[in-house]
């Protein structure tokens, strides 16, 4: 009876994760949230500016005193050696074995197609699409089935916004991904999926044109406010355990009612 309590109270004991842009917002929320089910975390962030954030999530996590633990790993997503340098940091800290992989990080800037560059596309493609294919393929031979891929995907991909091509074409990119992933996963019993996040508190938000915000808030159709980052980490994290395995291939619109298909 014990272990059934502790099953579950934290679904996801003894799981280990990889969460890329920890630091802050959605990655944040989420890696809090998984290690809130007993996960333990790699905590992965780009920014030297990030340091202190990740590591005062570090702390917060090791404040929980269920039994998860953390790891901090910088590194620069646009390099092509960032995923090894993750994966031996996440080895070293929770041994040989992951459970759990976000592809979280990401990067958004408007530009109208007249305005944009070669340098314009490698900057966000490299990041948002680039980065989770080649940090999945360097994860899934340490995978533990059943494992769980989630990539984060937005409303973006399916909603023709005005000056966001190279945004919204990577994250429908990372759906596409996302699918054919399921398939060649899935005979070991991998799941792979998206999360599509709407309008949600964040830095990268904040930066988004008043009028366009505005739009997207009246869209809403919970409470026409933005979500919060910790609604998305509870549907990626629902995806991460026992109650999810029977999905595999799919975007999950946590959008509050914005996207409905």
């Amino acid at each position: 009876m014990a272990s059934q309590s502790n099953s579950s109270m934290l679904p996801l004991q003894e799981k280990v994760a990889i969460v890329t842009g920890a630091s802050r917002g959605i990655g944040l929320a989420c890696a809090f949230e998984l290690a809130r089910r007993g996960a333990k975390v790699t905590l992965v962030y780009t920014s030297p500016n990030s340091g202190k954030l990740a590591e005062g999530l570090a702390s917060n996590i090791k404040a929980l005193n269920n039994g998860s633990e953390a790891t901090i790993v910088q590194a620069d997503l646009k390099q092509l050696d960032a995923p090894e340098k993750i994966v031996a940091a996440t080895r070293r800290a929770f041994g040989d074995k992951i459970d759990i992989l976000v592809n979280n990080a990401g990067v958004m800037f408007s530009n109208l197609i007249t305005e944009t560059t070669a340098e314009d596309y490698a900057a966000i493609y490299d990041v948002n699409v680039r980065a989770p294919l080649l940090l999945t393929a360097a994860v899934v031979p340490h995978l533990r089935a059943p494992g769980r891929i989630i990539n984060m995907s937005s409303i973006g991909a399916r909603c023709g916004f005005p000056g966001v091509t190279l945004y919204a074409s990577s994250k429908a990119a990372i759906e596409g991904m996302t699918r054919s992933l399921a398939h060649e996963l899935g005979d070991a019993g991998h799941t792979v999926n998206a999360v599509a996040p709407g309008p949600t508190e964040s830095d990268m938000l904040r930066n988004a044109p008043k009028k366009f915000l505005e739009g997207q808030l009246q869209q809403t159709a919970v409470q026409h406010r933005l979500g919060a980052p910790d609604d998305i980490a509870r549907v990626v994290a629902w995806l991460c355990g026992e109650d999810a395995k029977w999905i595999s291939g799919q975007t999950i619109s946590a959008s509050g009612g914005f996207l409905m298909v």
